[in-house]
């Protein structure tokens, strides 16, 4: 670990809503029961920006762990600080679950914060940049920069920047500009006129030219001064705003340039829906992402520079709090560092994995007689994205094929799985498309996805109104003689082929007869009126799940009661829902062995005597995001193993369609326990282990063992589940 990284134990000194005045402390106060759903969410992210700070990693890797973590806290401000601040507004008195008010759980999150982001910067000052810089990728000051530098790129900004600029001037004459969501601006002070007095402009980096701008070497600038700045491959670079802040002159004609300073907004992105109101749920989706870029901004970064001054003219203005600006001496948006990781540098990143290719087109046997002759279980990215994209090709070409139905969540860019949508349609089978619009973030790639496919004849469904529809499925009806057999797909991640290579998800093919019933039954469901709500295989949110998980759970206590010994291990990305957190307590209370990793979120505090002894939690942050939700259950002997799309929040269980499905295959089902499961739950190089206060810490082996790296070792010697 480099000097001044984080403690082994990821904590800060005030992560802890502190207790109401008389308030005691035992297992049956909510803050004794619960941690708190925000801080446990942030020691999550602090777990992300460990792997920055770990040497071992290649360079360019930590950068992008770096990257990851501004990323993973701008979306935690848009959604989860935003929701608090509208909870603040409206005076709501709901608690949170460990019970505590919209206010002291925005303080807390300050305060958590804080020390946090001051030693964030402190190592991207002080040590990622001098090892980059050691690597030959220098991210360079405009003050470094040599005479000739300086002047290519005011050649380069008088061509390409400067008319992509637009001043715009606060006073009587002029409101106060409008701050796009996670733009990067100068506040520019400027003198001038008879008066000579101080005016204030707004100045916004183009968002559409690279934060970073690459630049030669200053022996090299000669020859790129015919060319702009065009095919450098020198790893040069000097910040954007650095370089408007240089040239401000050329924008200024005329002005006395006082100052410049950076500053960034973070707007509220999470504004909800009118879906009972509209009468079409697209045009419903597209104003609210259209809103999107005018929320109400609930953070303010600026500077470390910025005079109180300038500070007050942006608070007041952007009617702002004191506690809702951060100030840093670091570059504001660190999420656009994520352009260091384009560099073709590969001896600074992770070595080329190749996944493995579980079915191949020019195969004998094709994929649904690999299907029908048994169960397949797919693991990405240890199991390539090819197969689920050969049994869509398949289908959408095979004369057979009657009908395609899929849900599609987040697709991504330029997506395989529509085209092989679209090219069913034209090879005359019945396509359906269920698109959840809903998707944040996604939104607009969905909008264009379902009018796409509209357009190509597909029957596209937006969702439902009222739920997101979250459940990943696929269903191909196929004639096979006389008869018809029915072909499913259902995962833990989404139809994304880019995704897939860096989510760990979990994906099922099987023809089993009553899984493929209950998705048939199910999209009927989605795409029509149906009522139906009792499965004989799945699990299904809202209906179900919760209910279902519960039952399972007090059968597990019961199996414990009577001797068999009780039995739980999760793989799952985030634990809130109060009423299964209390039912893993009754578990543990009653002896039952529990076994969770829980990625991000977990509320549930392990490790508590008299309420959470016999329950560990630990997280793994590696090179993958862990991303599959798996549900194993001893049950005496008689386990019962699942996967599915939901996690164990109140949202996926009372607010979303979701989905788990049983492995039915007992060979299949004990290789996924032994192969996945218990590999992920041995994992002691990599893996973060909850205490009961809610911090974490890395989990080490035991005397005398190696340590064990979960990822790694499905990367290389993995693939029990692969086996005949």
């Amino acid at each position: 670990m480099d000097d001044g990284a984080p403690e082994q134990t990821v904590t800060p000194q005030a992560s802890v809503i502190p207790a109401s005045k008389g308030e005691e402390k035992d297992t049956h106060d909510p803050a004794s029961r619960f941690i708190n759903r925000e801080l446990s969410w942030l020691r999550f992210n602090r777990r992300v920006l460990a792997e920055a700070f770990d040497e071992s990693l290649p360079l360019l890797e930590r950068v992008r762990f770096l990257s990851i973590f501004g990323s993973n806290l701008d979306e935690f401000f848009m959604i989860r600080v935003s929701g608090l601040r509208t909870q603040m507004a409206a005076a709501a008195a709901e608690r949170s679950s460990d019970g505590h008010t919209p206010g002291e759980q925005l303080a807390a999150i300050r305060r958590d914060l804080l020390p946090t982001l001051e030693h964030c910067t402190t190592f991207w000052t002080e040590g990622l940049c001098a090892k980059l810089r050691a690597a030959g990728i220098c991210i360079l000051q405009y003050a470094e920069l040599k005479k000739k530098q300086r002047n290519l790129l005011r050649r380069h900004f008088k061509e390409f920047i400067f008319p992509a600029l637009t001043p715009l001037a606060f006073d009587p004459g002029h409101p106060f500009p409008h701050i796009s969501n996670l733009s990067i601006n100068l506040a520019v002070v400027v003198r001038g006129g008879a008066t000579q007095t101080e005016r204030f402009a707004r100045l916004r980096a183009p968002v559409s030219l690279p934060r970073l701008v690459r630049i030669p070497d200053e022996e090299k600038a000669d020859s790129y001064e015919a060319l702009g700045l065009q095919n450098i491959t020198e790893p040069n670079f000097v910040w954007l705003e650095e370089v408007i802040a240089a040239n401000l002159d050329l924008l200024f004609p005329k002005m006395e340039i006082v100052a410049s300073y950076p500053f960034r907004v973070t707007r509220d992105a999470d504004a909800e829906i009118g879906e009972d109101e509209a009468s079409d749920l697209l045009t419903a989706v597209s104003d609210q992402v259209g809103r999107r870029h005018f929320g109400r901004v609930v953070r303010l970064e600026i500077g470390g520079q910025m005079p109180d001054r300038i500070r007050d003219i942006l608070t007041v203005n952007l009617e702002l709090a004191p506690y809702q600006v951060y100030t840093t001496s670091g570059p504001l948006g660190l999420a656009d560092l994520a352009q260091l990781t384009t560099l073709e540098l590969p001896h600074l990143k992770y070595p080329v994995f190749s996944p493995v290719v579980r079915h191949k087109p020019a195969q004998k046997e094709d994929i649904f007689q690999q299907i029908a002759r048994k169960d397949i279980v797919l693991y990405h990215p240890y199991d390539s994205f090819d197969t689920v994209l050969d049994f869509l090709a398949t289908a959408a070409r095979d004369p057979d094929v009657i009908a395609i139905k899929q849900t599609l969540y987040r697709v991504g860019p330029a997506s395989p799985v529509v085209r092989f949508l679209k090219e069913a349609r034209e090879n005359e089978k019945q396509v359906a498309a269920l698109i959840e619009l809903k998707a944040r973030f996604d939104e607009e790639h969905n909008i264009v996805w379902a009018q796409e496919l509209e357009q190509a004849g597909v029957h596209v469904v937006y969702g439902i109104v009222g739920l997101k529809t979250h459940a990943k499925m696929t269903l191909v009806v196929r004639r096979e003689g006389a008869d018809i057999r029915m072909y499913v797909h259902l995962s833990t991640g989404n139809y994304n082929p880019v995704t897939s290579r860096v989510y760990t998800d979990i994906g099922l093919l099987t023809c089993n007869l009553d899984i493929a019933r209950d998705v048939l039954d199910l999209f009927n469901g989605l795409t029509g009126y149906s009522g139906k709500t009792d499965y004989n295989e799945l699990v299904v949110a809202p209906a179900s799940m919760r209910g279902r998980v519960l039952e399972l759970i007090e059968r597990e206590i019961k199996q414990q009661k009577t001797g068999a010994g009780g039995y739980i291990a999760w793989k799952i990305n985030s634990l809130s829902d109060d009423q299964i957190i209390d039912a893993l307590y009754r578990a543990s209370a009653a002896g039952v062995n529990v076994r969770l990793q829980v990625r991000g979120t977990c509320c549930l505090r392990p490790g508590v005597p008299g309420l959470s002894e016999n329950i560990v939690v630990t997280s793994v942050v590696g090179r993958f995001l862990e991303h599959a939700r798996v549900f194993y259950f001893g049950n005496g002997g008689n386990e019962e193993l699942f996967i599915g799309s939901a996690d164990m929040m109140l949202r996926n269980l009372d607010r979303r369609v979701e989905v788990l499905v049983p492995v039915k295959d007992p060979k299949l089902r004990a290789k996924m326990r032994d192969s996945i499961l218990d590999v992920s739950l041995r994992d002691t190089m990599k893996c973060w282990e909850l205490l009961p206060d809610g911090s974490y810490r890395r989990r080490v082996p035991a005397a005398g063992e190696a340590p064990f790296d979960s990822q790694e070792y499905l990367m290389t010697a993995g693939g029990g589940w692969r086996e005949e």
